[in-house]
C-alpha cells in the first residue's frame, strides 16, 4: 500500500479552517438556480401586477407611429366639399404651409363655369299704414300683416361662378384619390376602392374594403390610411385629404415673409445684391427679423425660454452650493462634535431633499406666480438638501492625517480647516456641483411644464395642442443640444478638478 503523503494532514487542516472555499459545486449551482428562479418569479409578478400584456395588446401602435411621424413631417390638408349636384369646392387649412393662395402640383382640378339661378325675396312694400293716433287695434296679427304689406314675390337672379367638376390628388406613385361627381376612387399599393356619396352624409363602398380602409358602420365615413404618406376621410358631402411631407415647413420664413417660397439661392442673392425690399432697412436685417419673429416657429421666443431654463439651472445650483457649503461642516460628525447640531442640520437636509423638485415647483408657482423665480426656488431648495448631504459625507470620509499634521504645528481651528480639510474636499464639492448643474438643465425643463417658466412651459403648450408635434421635436432637439454641450463642459471641468480623464 502506498504511504500517505505527509502533506495530507496540512491539507485537511486548511480544509477545516476554510470549509466555505471547498463547498461542492452542486450547492453553488443550487444557489444560483434559486437566485435565477427568484428573478424570474419577480418578473412574472411584475408582468401580471402591471398588466403589461394587456397594455401591449391594446396599445394603438398606429397612432403612436403617426405621432412620431408628425415630429419630422408636416401635413397639407385640402378639404373638398361636394355639393348635391356633384360640383366641388376646394379649400385649405387656415394656416396652410403653402401660403395664402395654395396651388400644389399634386392636386389636379378640372374646372368649368356654371350659371346658376338664385331666388331672392322681393322687398315688401306697405299697402296700408295705420294712422299715427291709433294706439291699439283689435285686428288679428295676420290681418294686420295683410293690411300692412303687399304680397311678396320672389325675384330670380342669375350668377356665374367657377366650380370644380373633377379632382385628382396624387400622394405618390402608388397612392391617389380621384373624385368625379359623387364617386370617389382611392388607389393604394395596387388595390382600388370606389365609394359612392349621396352629397349629404352617407358613404357606400362599392365592394369589399381593403386593409387600408375602415368603415365602422354602414353609411358612415370611410377612413383611408396610407402610412407615412398620409391619410384621408371620405364623408357624404366632403373629402378631407391629409398629405404628409418629410421635413419642417417654413422653418426660416413664414408665409407672411417676402422671402417665403424662394430658394436659398434667391434669398442669398436678395441679401447680398438685391434691391431693398423695405427702404428703411437692409435685406439682411429684414431676413434676420423675419427668422426671429417667424409666426409658425417663434424662434426668438423659444431661444429666450431656453436661455431662461439655463439661467434657472445655473442660479438655483449656485445658490444651493453656497448655502450647502457652510452647513455641511455643521452636519459632519468629525468636524462639529455636537451630536445635536449634527442631527438638526442633517434632518434639515432630509426635509429639503425629501420633497421632490416637481412638488417644490408647484408650491412656488402658487407662491410667486408662474415664472423663472419659481423654478430657481425649486432647484435651490432641492439641491441645498442633496448637496448638503453629499458634502457632509465627503467631509466625514477625509483623511485625518493631513488635518492632524496642520493641527500639530499649533495652527488655529480655522487654519486647520483651511489647510487640512478643504484641499481634500474642494475638488469633490466642485465636481458634484458641476454634475448637479448639468442635471438641473434637464430638470428645469420638467418643472417648467407646471408653470415655473423656461422651455418646459413652451414645450407643454405645444404638446397640449396635439397638432404642433414638429414644434415639439424642434424644442426637444434644442434641449438635447444644450444638455450635450453642458455635459461636455461639466465633464471637462470635473476632469481637471479631479485630475482624471473626462468620459
Amino acid at each position: 500500500m502506498p504511504r500517505p503523503s505527509p502533506a495530507c494532514p496540512k491539507l485537511e487542516a486548511i480544509a477545516a479552517r476554510h470549509a466555505h472555499l471547498l463547498q461542492s459545486s452542486s450547492k453553488k449551482g443550487l444557489k444560483q438556480m434559486l437566485i435565477g428562479g427568484g428573478v424570474v418569479l419577480y418578473l412574472v409578478f411584475s408582468w401580471w401586477f402591471f398588466s403589461i400584456g394587456h397594455v401591449l395588446a391594446n396599445a394603438n401602435w398606429g397612432l403612436a407611429g403617426t405621432y412620431l411621424a408628425d415630429w419630422v413631417s408636416y401635413e397639407v390638408r385640402p378639404e373638398i366639399a361636394i355639393a348635391p349636384d356633384g360640383t366641388m369646392a376646394v379649400s385649405y387649412q387656415r394656416n396652410s404651409p403653402l401660403g395664402k393662395n395654395p396651388d400644389p402640383e399634386w392636386v389636379m382640378l378640372d374646372k368649368r363655369e356654371v350659371t346658376r339661378s338664385i331666388e331672392a325675396p322681393a322687398v315688401a312694400t306697405p299697402a296700408h299704414r295705420p294712422t299715427a293716433t291709433s294706439s291699439f287695434n283689435f285686428m288679428a296679427p295676420s290681418a294686420l300683416l295683410g293690411a300692412g304689406s303687399a304680397t311678396e314675390q320672389a325675384v330670380a337672379t342669375t350668377r356665374t361662378e367657377e366650380v370644380v367638376t373633377r379632382a385628382v390628388i396624387i400622394y405618390d406613385r402608388t397612392t391617389r384619390i380621384e373624385i368625379a361627381g359623387k364617386l370617389v376612387t382611392a388607389t393604394h399599393a395596387g388595390e382600388s376602392l370606389t365609394m359612392k356619396l349621396d352629397g349629404v352624409e352617407s358613404v357606400a363602398p362599392q365592394g369589399p374594403l381593403p386593409g387600408w380602409a375602415i368603415q365602422k358602420r354602414p353609411g358612415e365615413k370611410v377612413t383611408l390610411s396610407f402610412g407615412f404618406t398620409g391619410w384621408a376621410e371620405i364623408e357624404g358631402d366632403e373629402v378631407s385629404i391629409r398629405n404628409r411631407f418629410f421635413g419642417w415647413a417654413n422653418f426660416l420664413f413664414d408665409t407672411n415673409s417676402p422671402y417665403f417660397g424662394k430658394s436659398y439661392g434667391e434669398v442669398a442673392s436678395l441679401i447680398l445684391s438685391g434691391d431693398r425690399i423695405e427702404p428703411t432697412r437692409s435685406n439682411l436685417s429684414l431676413a434676420w427679423d423675419n427668422i426671429l419673429y417667424n409666426a409658425e416657429w417663434q424662434h426668438l421666443d423659444v431661444w429666450t425660454k431656453m436661455l431662461q431654463t439655463i439661467v434657472m439651472a445655473f442660479v438655483g445650483t449656485l445658490f444651493a452650493s453656497f448655502i450647502a457649503f457652510p452647513l455641511c461642516f455643521l452636519a459632519a460628525r468629525n468636524i462639529t462634535p455636537s451630536r445635536v447640531t449634527n442631527q438638526l442640520v442633517k434632518r434639515f437636509f432630509d426635509f429639503l431633499r425629501s420633497v421632490d423638485m416637481f412638488i417644490w415647483a408647484l408650491f412656488f408657482t402658487r407662491a410667486f406666480g408662474p415664472g423663472p423665480l419659481a423654478g430657481i426656488s425649486a432647484i435651490f431648495f432641492t439641491d441645498t438638501g442633496t448637496l448638503g448631504k453629499l458634502y457632509s459625507e465627503a467631509l466625514e470620509n477625509i483623511d485625518d492625517k493631513q488635518r492632524e499634521g496642520v493641527k500639530s504645528v499649533g495652527a488655529a481651528p480655522i487654519a486647520v480647516q483651511r489647510f487640512g480639510v478643504l484641499p481634500q474636499v474642494l475638488p469633490v464639492f466642485a465636481s458634484q456641483a458641476l454634475y448637479f448643474w448639468e442635471s438641473n438643465t434637464r430638470s428645469a425643463t420638467i418643472i417648467g411644464a407646471v408653470g415655473a417658466g423656461g422651455i418646459g412651459l413652451k414645450l407643454w403648450e405645444a404638446m397640449r395642442t396635439n397638432s404642433d408635434w414638429e414644434n415639439v421635436a424642434y424644442m426637444v432637439l434644442l434641449i438635447l443640444m444644450v444638455v450635450f454641450v453642458f455635459d461636455s463642459i461639466s465633464n471637462a471641468c470635473r476632469s481637471r478638478l479631479m485630475g482624471g480623464k473626462a468620459h
